[in-house]
């Protein structure tokens, strides 16, 4: 089950590259962008609640889908751009298996404790 799950996040990853593709963007602002979410993990230096917080606004799919819609909804192409990147990197981490965190500790995730 677990290969199939990373199969999957795999396959959103390439999704989220090609929905970058359609936008007017360079390549090289994928690049520069693509690390920008785990900013969300300096909520840690507080406290681990927020940094669960905090990480997991930057890495939940669900908010970029969200804002992507929305910046197709708007037409704002960075809206749309800022969705890509949220998609595509939380779907990279999850292949590695850093799912959403819970309050306890950054190790324990939705997808299981990391080794």
């Amino acid at each position: 089950m677990k290969r199939s799950l990373k199969i999957e996040e795999l396959l959103m990853f390439l999704l989220g590259v090609y929905a970058f593709y359609t936008l007017s963007y360079s390549w090289w602002w994928f690049l520069v962008l693509f690390l920008l979410p785990d900013l969300g993990m300096l909520g840690y230096l507080l406290n681990s609640k927020i940094g669960a917080i905090t990480y997991n606004l930057c890495h939940h799919k669900a908010i970029a889908v969200a804002l992507f819609l929305l910046g197709v909804h708007l037409n704002l192409e960075v809206l749309k751009l800022i969705g890509v990147i949220m998609f595509s990197h939380a779907s990279f981490d999850r292949v590695f298996g850093y799912g959403l965190k819970y309050f306890d500790a950054f190790k324990h995730t939705h997808l299981g404790k990391l080794e």
